[in-house]
Formats: structure tokens, sequence, C-alpha cells
């Protein structure tokens, strides 16, 4: 007889429409935007894998809204799930990092969400090999398909779905409807699903490595010196070890290791970019409800991450995400010495 457990495959298929039967109200259209997620990923994977082969690496000759050099990649990526979320019928609006504008879905095409992603976060990295990914979250419009654009322009604590995919080694898909429960699913390029491989990820209290760009430290404000001052260099009183330093530069994959380790991953102000560099609606929200519902937290250093509202679709905010002894140094840190978010630096 064979062995159940191995025949009895969790996909990711599989696992939404299970969460979907829990839900006795359920109409079955969060099930098939997710599908179409799952889709985009996918296909981006495939590109990222032969990407040199291709010749799909090396600029396309274009900037992004924030003024950075695309890749081929990018445009490739962003097109792939722009298709792939219209086609699902369940989409009104898209805010991708890669358009300058709101992408507006066809009235005959649209549906009662709205999706905010980053198509290929970290593809600056891509000619060097190292990992990258799609990050992205989902709203409710509370008007469905005759919503308007000022709908999506909410708190992050509304949003209902949200996750990120890795493009590495392998291929992981993470993702939450909340509840406390994140899961993650590993592509198994056999069968073309996606596999669950890390359930019911909880990240660490309290962490012993941190992720920041150290590069940027002479601009930091005096509390963002003095909390990773305090990892670096803790005092013999206290017993604690220094932490170590690891930085990737791709975001996905820095929050990956720190929800699986633990730790802190920071992003922080800093005199050239006061409002912070990682963008709300696509980067920050969705990293932010993922650590949430892993146990952890994410603040801008003085107030919670899911509680800002941005006044534009790019809008930036600092970020520091990790397990909750983590933060709460961060936040004490912030709370007794002098930084750019409450003026007090100068």
């Amino acid at each position: 007889m064979t062995d159940h457990h191995k025949t009895n495959i969790m996909t990711l298929t599989r696992y939404v429409l299970e969460q979907q039967r829990t839900h006795p109200d359920a109409t079955g259209d969060l099930t098939i935007a997710i599908n179409s997620v799952q889709v985009g990923c996918k296909f981006v994977e495939s590109c990222v894998r032969k990407a040199r082969l291709i010749n799909l690496v090396g600029l396309a000759g274009n900037t992004n809204v924030q003024g950075e050099d695309q890749k081929k990649l990018d445009v490739l990526s962003n097109e792939m799930f722009v298709n792939a979320l219209m086609a699902s019928g369940k989409f009104s609006f898209m805010v991708s990092e890669e358009v300058d504008e709101i992408v507006a879905v066809p009235e005959e095409l649209r549906g009662k969400y709205c999706i905010t992603f980053d198509p290929l976060d970290g593809s600056s990295n891509i000619d060097a090999g190292v990992n990258v990914g799609t990050i992205f979250g989902i709203w409710k419009l509370p008007s469905g398909p005759s919503a308007t654009v000022d709908e999506i322009l909410v708190p992050g604590s509304e949003i209902v779905a949200g996750g990120y995919c890795m493009y590495g080694s392998s291929c992981n898909l993470v993702l939450t409807f909340g509840n406390n429960c994140v899961e993650g699913f590993t592509l198994d390029p056999a069968l073309g699903e996606f596999i669950l491989t890390h359930p019911n990820i909880r990240i660490p209290s309290r962490g012993k490595i941190y992720s920041v760009n150290e590069g940027n430290s002479t601009y930091w404000d005096d509390a963002t010196k003095a909390y990773f001052d305090s990892l670096k260099f803790p005092s013999p009183e206290s017993g604690k070890k220094p932490y170590s330093a690891r930085y990737i530069g791709s975001m996905v994959a820095d929050v990956h290791r720190t929800l699986l380790y633990g730790g802190i991953f920071a992003y922080p102000s800093d005199r050239k970019s006061r409002s912070g560099k990682l963008r709300i609606l696509y980067e920050s929200f969705p990293m932010a409800f993922i650590t949430e519902q892993a146990g952890g937290k994410a603040t801008t250093g003085v107030q919670r991450v899911l509680d800002l509202v941005p006044k534009h679709i790019h809008d930036r905010c600092p970020i520091f995400l990790g397990g909750t002894d983590d933060i709460a140094d961060v936040e004490a840190a912030f709370a007794n010495n002098t930084n750019w978010l409450n003026e007090t630096q100068k």
C-alpha cells in the first residue's frame, strides 16, 4: 500500500478551495483571484530561471515612476501579471510599481477586489543571480465593481490577503488570508503545482539576525543609530550576544529569512529619504500583514505600518518588521532618542 502522506498532497489550489469551504458565504471570487496570481508567479519563475538564456537580462531602455531603470524582465513580468489578473474578472483596479497610474480594468471584466503588486522586487540583482520575488496585496472594494479609485487609499488593516513569491534555488510562495495563519508553498516543477511545505509559519519573538543597508548609516537619525548599535554592541551587563548581519538587498529574500529565523528587517527613514524608501501599498502593507499574521509586528518606528493611510498610490514609508520582542526594542529606541519621524531630529 502506498504511503498516504506522500500521495495526499496539499497544493495551493486545494488549500485555497478548503479555505473557501470554511466560509459558507464565500462566492469563490477570491479563490479565482488567487489562482490568477499563482499563474503569474509560475510564468515569472520560468522567465527568471532562463533569463540569461533568452536574453531577458539588461535594461529595457525605460524608467519606472520611481525613477529606476526598468529591466527587460520587469516589463515582461508586469505585463504578464496585468493580463492574468485582468482575465480573472475579479479585480476592478490594479496598482503596480511599474505603472505610473492606477490600472483600471474594463467595465465588462471588473470585480470586487483591488490588487497592489510589485511584479519583480529586487530586479536590479537579477544579473548576479540573487533571489528576486513578487509581492502582492488584495483589498475588497466596498462598492464592488462600481468602486472609485478613492477606495484604494485605505489603511493597510483593511487588506484581505497578502503574499509574496520568491524566485531562487526554489520557488516559494507565502500566503495569508489573516486569522493568524501564514502558509508557505514550494513549486514542484514536475507537477507544475505549489505544494505546502511550510505550514503555519511563526516568527520567533526574538532573533539573532538584523538585515539593513548599513551603507546608509551615515544618514540615519539618532534613534536608528542607537537601535542598531544596541544590536552590534550590547552592554556586558545585558548578557546578550551581538546580532549577525545578513543583507541580500532583495526585500522578498530578506523578509523570507526573517520570517523563518527571526530577527529584524529594516529600511528606515534617513536624511536623504525622510519618508522612507519602500512603497506602502505594494511592499510595506503586504509584508507587514504577513509578519503580523505570523506573530510578529511591523512599525515605522513610531506607528504601526498597517495603520498608515497613503495619500498617493506610490507613497513610501520607513519600516521595521520582525518578532515582537525585537520590535519592542525598536519602539523603545525611537521613544528615547531623536528621530526624523517625530521631527525631533535636526
